[in-house]
């Protein structure tokens, strides 16, 4: 009699320390979804570098910062959107890499050797990636599902025809008189740009398995991705 009043207790607490993990790891993964999603001044934090034009004491044309190019001037003062909203590049999608060191001989052969065909993919990645993560309410896995992975991989792996490698310029600021900051120009028709997403987009809906919530958070997120991209 005692070994079975044993054995019904050991039962007991097997079963409610299930329960108990159960139920953490419920809450765990809901408490996962509250997680603020990062804003876009986060990327804008992460990816433009601190620059004051009165700061600037050399550039690639001499050390009058009355040289630099308007697309320049205009980013360092205004950001990505403020070079888009210039007459210069109306109806396209402006994208500027970036690259910063004391060596100058590694930074110009980043300059000579950057190609819009394969080193482009990486910014429009990062552009997109920006969009749907701002866009999203919840973890862009928890919302979108199988979805986010393969829209992302196909971001960053697939090929933009149209993309043009501009200009290139750098500058050196005081802030740290040893460092340079290169830069490279990059411009696409935002025709082409929608196009060659829009293909993604439906092309990663085709090959995802996604259960009737992420497919409708899928289809509200196509119908504006596009504003304020």
């Amino acid at each position: 009699m005692k070994l079975q009043t044993i054995k019904i207790v050991f039962m007991k607490k097997i079963i409610s320390s299930i329960f108990i993990i159960a139920v953490f790891m419920s809450c765990a993964a809901k408490e996962k979804r509250f997680i603020p999603i990062p804003d876009s001044s986060y990327f804008e934090q992460k990816k433009t570098p601190e620059i004051a034009i009165n700061d600037i004491i050399d550039t690639k044309d001499g050390r009058s910062t009355g040289n630099l190019p308007v697309w320049l001037r205009t980013y360092i003062e205004g950001g990505i959107e403020a070079v888009e909203n210039l007459n210069l590049f109306y109806n396209k999608y402006v994208y500027i890499g970036i690259n910063r060191g004391s060596n100058t001989t590694a930074l110009n052969k980043w300059l000579v050797n950057y190609s819009a065909a394969h080193d482009f993919p990486v910014l429009a990645g990062e552009r997109v990636e920006k969009k749907i993560i701002t866009s999203s309410s919840l973890y862009p896995d928890d919302e979108y599902g199988e979805f986010f992975e393969r829209f992302m991989k196909r971001a960053y792996g697939s090929s933009y025809p149209g993309a043009v490698k501009e200009d290139t310029f750098w500058i050196r600021t005081k802030a740290d008189n040893e460092s340079y900051i290169y830069f490279i120009l990059l411009t696409i028709d935002k025709t082409a740009m929608q196009l060659i997403v829009g293909d993604m987009i439906s092309q990663t809906e085709k090959s995802a398995v996604l259960t009737s919530s992420e497919a409708a958070a899928v289809r509200r997120m196509r119908q504006n991705f596009f504003e304020g991209f």
